[in-house]
């Protein structure tokens, strides 16, 4: 059974010996609604963060592989480089190329 009056920073309520009168200062208000305000940011920036880390995550790619090394994803051919050479130098090349 509280009323609170915002516009004179005051709170009343009843209790054993009467009415109850809880008063503030118009500093303390605008300090706590400025600090509301950048709480608001803070967890806006915060979601926001979230939403594209969890988008990134998503893209990373395979933990299990390593660096400077490549894994084609589809299927390969291997062309020698030098096939009259005594040496197996080899290119490969995507096996779903024409022969073009």
């Amino acid at each position: 059974m509280a009323v609170s009056k915002y516009t004179y920073l005051k709170l009343k309520m009843l209790g054993p010996n009467g009415v109850i009168t809880i008063e503030s200062m118009y500093e303390q208000a605008y300090d706590c609604d400025i600090k509301c305000i950048e709480y608001t940011e803070a967890l806006i920036k915060a979601e926001t963060l979230i939403v594209n880390l969890d988008r990134l995550g998503s893209e990373a790619p395979d933990s299990k592989r390593r660096a400077r090394t490549f894994e084609p994803t589809e299927a390969i051919k291997l062309i020698l480089v030098d096939p009259t050479g005594s040496n197996d130098q080899a290119l490969r090349i995507s096996a779903t190329l024409d022969s073009k």
